[in-house]
């Protein structure tokens, strides 16, 4: 399994419901997790079905220190209250952004048992959840980076400590 990388037309399209929680889907979204966390500079922390080719509507995401599996996923609604986030993607490398988004959202979806989740999350957990929302819609953050006339960066090398050393990409 590898993550399926822009510009491939595979991130753009629109999921579709899963009607029933299958031992294939669950085998896929252990392998899916697998690959997340063989990430690590840097670390993934949430992968779509697209972003491995596949057109149904599920993702995984890092909550806490274990990963969660989210079928059929839903965003019930969004506070007012936005906060800008320095974003990047595993579909697209070395490219980061500053997305804004909301801190607290209410979603919805079926755990691997099949089971209902309704729940309200807040920072990182509502941001990697609206991220892989979008996945599942084919929208990706540099389209939210480019609307919000947002600025976006590439990755250039690192210092001597060892952090990325980011270079301001200039748009035509």
């Amino acid at each position: 399994m590898q993550v399926v990388k822009a510009p491939d037309l595979k991130l753009r399209i629109k999921t579709k419901p899963i009607k029933k929680v299958t031992p294939e889907l669950l085998k896929t979204a252990a392998e899916m997790v697998k690959l997340t966390e063989s990430f690590k500079d840097p670390e993934g922390v949430g992968l779509a079905s697209t972003q491995v080719g596949r057109d149904e509507k599920f993702f995984i995401a890092k909550s806490g220190k274990k990963f969660i599996i989210c079928f059929n996923p839903h965003i019930l609604s969004y506070s007012p209250k936005k906060k800008t986030y320095f974003e990047g993607c595993l579909s697209i490398p070395n490219i980061w952004g500053e997305t804004e988004r909301s801190t607290f959202i209410t979603v919805k979806y079926e755990d691997e048992k099949g089971k209902k989740i309704t729940k309200k999350l807040q920072g990182t957990d509502a941001w990697i959840f609206q991220h892989e929302m979008d996945h599942l819609n084919g929208t990706l953050f540099i389209d939210h980076v480019l609307k919000q006339k947002g600025k976006i960066y590439k990755t250039v090398g690192k210092d001597k400590a060892g952090s990325d050393i980011f270079e301001p990409v200039k748009l035509l």
